[in-house]
């Protein structure tokens, strides 16, 4: 497998924090090898000491730990430390209301376990992308178009436009789809959307979304009953990813 695009430039350092002795070291085997500088942590105390003292990058989290669990560090860490840090919980399967509440306080992703180690990467390069775009003001500053063959989104001109052909969206309808596609491949929660939508005394009323996704996709996508834009993640939230162009 290929090395990392920053290895021969930089090497992001990555802060892998899990009380799981098998999981730390398999993740820094596997994160290293792929060009990363990686540093673990086997608690939440002692990951807000490596947070401050070291900077990372990424921070790999896991929810269920001893004595400062991955809820406390995110809350921590987004309050005091490192506000733009980009933070990959790692979860159980039956921990979904852990994983709703860590990315409402500022998670950027999550991986259930087990998890593939392709899955792993292409998360990583996500959030890597992201803190890059926050630390370079050239590359941060917001796109006034995002299109790909088949959507344009003009944010400067609040137009749409399917294959070429102007939609009419509603204000709610358009300010979601713009919070979403500004957000690209990033998991956006329910009460984020709610907040940002509706306003911040909304947070528990998903059925608002449900109705209002299902109508962005009616409007939007090729096929609504199969979408490939504006993608669900079941009890979570939801994702917004343009194709590449020229892809079929």
């Amino acid at each position: 497998m290929a090395k990392n695009q920053f290895d021969s430039i930089y090497k992001p350092k990555i802060l892998v924090v899990d009380d799981e002795p098998a999981i730390t070291i398999g993740l820094k085997r596997q994160l290293s090898s792929q060009g990363y500088e990686v540093r673990t942590a086997s608690g939440g105390v002692q990951a807000l000491e490596e947070i401050e003292q070291n900077s990372p990058d990424l921070v790999i989290l896991d929810l269920m730990m001893p004595d400062l669990d991955g809820l406390q560090v995110t809350r921590e860490v987004r309050r005091r430390i490192l506000s733009n840090v980009p933070i990959i919980v790692l979860s159980a399967r039956g921990e979904s209301r852990q994983k709703v509440e860590a990315l409402d306080l500022g998670a950027d992703d999550y991986l259930t376990k087990p998890f593939g180690l392709d899955e792993l990467l292409a998360r990583v390069r996500v959030a890597l992308r992201h803190r890059q775009q926050i630390s370079n003001p050239m590359v941060s500053a917001s796109p006034t178009i995002i299109s790909d063959d088949y959507l344009t989104i003009d944010l400067e001109k609040h137009l749409v436009y399917k294959e070429g052909q102007e939609i009419k969206l509603t204000p709610k309808q358009y300010e979601t789809l713009k919070f979403l596609a500004l957000n690209p491949d990033k998991l956006i929660t329910h009460q984020m959307l709610l907040h940002h939508v509706w306003g911040p005394e909304y947070g528990k009323e998903t059925q608002y979304l449900h109705v209002l996704i299902g109508q962005l996709r009616q409007k939007l996508e090729p096929d609504p009953a199969s979408p490939r834009y504006i993608l669900t993640e079941p009890g979570l939230g939801y994702r917004f990813r343009l194709l590449a162009r020229n892809d079929s």
